[in-house]
């Protein structure tokens, strides 16, 4: 079964506000077995929202409007639908008394305006809401199914739960439609794509490559008969992609890499200390978000300054005078500097040049130097990154965690030597 979702308003065209329900209600349609091949967002005009509408139900075997059941001049949603199914919008009793009754309980008298929202389609039925004014709609037309509702998403998420998500489950006879992602680092999405170019023509499950900052997202799809068969063929699609590329997948669906991280630091009952400049505090934020990293996590430099850098972490006064705060010599001693002043078992530098300017030939805007330090070794690595510069100093901070992450899960910062 196919839905169309048409999200309605002009403050969503104007980017005034971000449409969080058509994907709430994608993922959720997906939970139920139900296909989403299109989306829309139309503004506040009746013939426009009347087009979509009748597009999407020439596509689909049923529409969900969000938006537009509200009092106002501009809220069409119900005189759209009226339209489509050619009947004439008539007060519907029930919902009229409830609108009553609620301005009454508030010590207000209801106007003509407000009774408006009770105004439904002849043969369409209200979708009741709990936590406001406007009602749904609810309409079968020529085969097709017709939901709309309001744009609050504490209205809208519980009307769609209760009300439209139950009555299309029941259409779909058990069938489903789940995913899940698997997150790499460590390749770019061009190589892990061609070594997985065979899996992903496959129909079901589906292989998707999704690129991401510092990342590449893979997301399986499958869609079976029941959620035990669904999960069985993602599993399958999932081992045939670790056979593959098992070295660089660190996660799946929501895991972050400072999640895996931390966890295998508390695993192998190690500590943390980071030394930061161009990314300002960037990576101790990343590790501090994770519940539980002040198990690993000691804290921090910030050090901006070459003065910083050689008080605080003990960096040469010789390397910086010789080689420049953003040079190999200096992550390294950043890094030592960081794990020895800290008494951390590891020990993370980072310098470089975020931009836009500062920048030269032999130092461009995006060479950044990140060390990592054990009791074993120091390795240092380079990088020039793309982007502005929030996106080379997350990229920075990517790479650090990376590198971090290889070396706990190999067992020492030597493992990083190896080419």
């Amino acid at each position: 079964m196919t839905v169309e979702i048409i999200s309605i308003g002009t403050e969503l065209l104007l980017g005034q506000i971000v449409d969080t329900n058509a994907a709430w209600l994608s993922a959720r349609l997906a939970e139920v077995g139900i296909e989403v091949y299109r989306r829309t967002t139309v503004g506040d005009n009746l013939m426009r929202i009347v087009a979509a509408l009748r597009e999407a139900l020439e596509r689909a075997d049923g529409v969900i409007a969000i938006g537009g059941l509200g009092p106002t001049d501009d809220d069409l949603t119900r005189e759209a639908f009226a339209n489509i199914m050619g009947e004439p919008l008539v007060l519907d009793a029930s919902e009229a008394e409830r609108l009553k009754a609620f301005f009454a309980a508030r010590g207000r008298t209801i106007t003509e305006r407000q009774l408006r929202q009770a105004m439904r389609p002849a043969s369409a039925q209200p979708i009741p809401n709990p936590n406001g004014t406007a009602p749904g709609l609810y309409a079968e037309w020529n085969g097709k199914l017709m939901f709309a509702l309001p744009g609050p998403p504490n209205e809208f998420v519980p009307m769609a739960t209760n009300a439209v998500l139950p009555r299309l489950a029941e259409r779909t006879g058990g069938r489903v439609i789940r995913s899940r992602v698997l997150r790499l680092c460590g390749i770019g999405e061009s190589d892990a794509e061609a070594q997985l170019s065979d899996l992903i023509q496959s129909e079901n499950p589906t292989l998707a490559p999704l690129a991401k900052l510092g990342e590449v997202h893979f997301r399986i799809t499958a869609r079976a008969d029941s959620p035990d068969l669904a999960e069985h063929m993602i599993a399958q699609m999932e081992h045939a992609v670790r056979e593959r590329l098992g070295a660089f997948i660190f996660g799946v669906d929501e895991t972050t890499l400072e999640q895996v991280v931390v966890q295998h630091l508390i695993e192998a009952g190690q500590s943390l200390a980071v030394a930061e400049s161009c990314t300002g505090g960037l990576l101790g934020h990343r590790i501090t978000s994770v519940p539980g990293s002040s198990e690993v996590f000691l804290g921090g430099v910030i050090s901006y300054s070459n003065a910083l850098k050689e008080a605080l972490l003990g960096v040469p006064r010789s390397v910086l005078e010789t080689h420049g705060a953003v040079s190999e010599p200096t992550a390294r001693a950043m890094a030592e500097g960081a794990r020895e002043r800290l008494g951390s078992w590891w020990g993370i530098g980072i310098t470089g040049i975020a931009g836009p300017s500062g920048g030269t030939p032999d130092k461009p805007v995006g060479l950044v130097y990140i060390g990592v330090s054990d009791p074993t070794a120091t390795v240092v690595k380079s990088q020039v990154f793309p982007g502005d510069r929030a996106t080379v100093k997350y990229r920075a901070t990517q790479y650090a965690l990376w590198l971090l992450y290889q070396g706990v899960k190999q067992g020492g910062c030597d493992s990083l030597l190896q080419p």
